[in-house]
């Protein structure tokens, strides 16, 4: 559980001060812009290799964030026709350290017992030509982003990938790196689920509270200019989709709409596809010995 001073949500760029770089590094093409749509401050961080530019949180490897909220908010844009990669280094129950890495530079979904890759499908503007393409077949999208490329929140709910990957129980996020090529404006943890789409006056008549989800916190979200909808400006994702115990191979987007509480759950879950036999054998073989039918089995021997 969260301690107090990470309640309801932690800002990670305010509370570590991101723009005075004596908590966090940066290397190589990073800069911080002011973003016209957004109307703020964001970080630009690019270059011909991915890793050869970024931003880290902390400074070093020897600290850690210590930050213990369930999900992991990331709201970014992908550059036009850039690979990125981005790893977070969380630590389990067990003391150990696991990197989940994504990118759209990943060709398919990799595993060890200490290192998660993802690939990353960007999303486009809806009815694009890169839109529609995505609808027929996303695993053809694995690669640079597209040139009408959204802006994006990313929630990865790090308890359920643990879990549901490597049988694991998360404790904490230790480390951040965003690598080029990307924008970001801002990072937040929280065991709460925030909706961007739903006001704060709807959440109360909608009682969503109990639920656990509440409207996105104002210093985390997207200006929507008055009668447009947020969901027609950017993109959702969130990862893997609440409740799920399907394996997903890549993080991409599913359909419009709001969380699975406030609309209809089945929107909310993106198409299952096949995991490679090795990584789905190995997966399969973690979650038979761990199931109560396998230790009851043993029980009775």
């Amino acid at each position: 559980v969260p301690a107090a001073w990470q309640r309801p949500y932690l800002n990670i760029f305010k509370h570590f001060r991101v723009e005075e770089w004596k908590r966090s590094a940066r290397e190589g093409d990073v800069a911080a812009l002011t973003d016209a749509r957004l109307k703020g401050t964001v970080y630009r961080i690019r270059g011909s290799v991915p890793t050869s530019s970024y931003l880290q949180l902390p400074r070093t490897g020897t600290q850690s964030l210590g930050l213990a909220g369930r999900y992991l908010y990331l709201l970014f844009k992908p550059m036009a026709r850039k690979h990125f990669v981005v790893h977070l280094d969380v630590a389990t129950e067990e003391n150990q350290v696991v990197r989940i890495s994504f990118s759209n530079l990943f060709k398919e979904f990799k595993s060890t017992a200490t290192w998660l890759q993802f690939p990353f499908i960007c999303g486009a503007a809806n009815g694009s030509v890169y839109d529609c393409t995505a609808r027929a077949s996303r695993r053809d999208l694995v690669g640079s982003a597209p040139a009408d490329v959204r802006w994006t929140c990313l929630v990865l709910d790090l308890h359920s990938i643990l879990s549901l990957y490597l049988n694991r129980h998360y404790s904490h996020l230790k480390s951040i790196k965003l690598c080029s090529n990307l924008l970001v404006k801002n990072l937040c943890t929280s065991d709460l689920v925030f909706d961007p789409g739903v006001t704060f006056s709807e959440a109360r008549q909608a009682d969503l509270a109990c639920h656990r989800v509440a409207p996105m916190p104002r210093e985390m979200a997207f200006p929507v200019p008055k009668g447009e909808k947020w969901h027609d400006l950017y993109d959702y994702i969130r990862f893997p989709s609440e409740g799920s115990k399907v394996l997903y191979d890549s993080i991409q987007k599913s359909c419009a709409g709001h969380v699975a509480v406030s609309g209809d759950p089945l929107c909310q879950l993106p198409q299952p596809v096949t995991l490679t036999k090795a990584v789905r054998d190995r997966l399969s073989l973690i979650h038979q010995i761990t199931s109560p039918k396998a230790v009851s089995a043993l029980w009775k021997r």
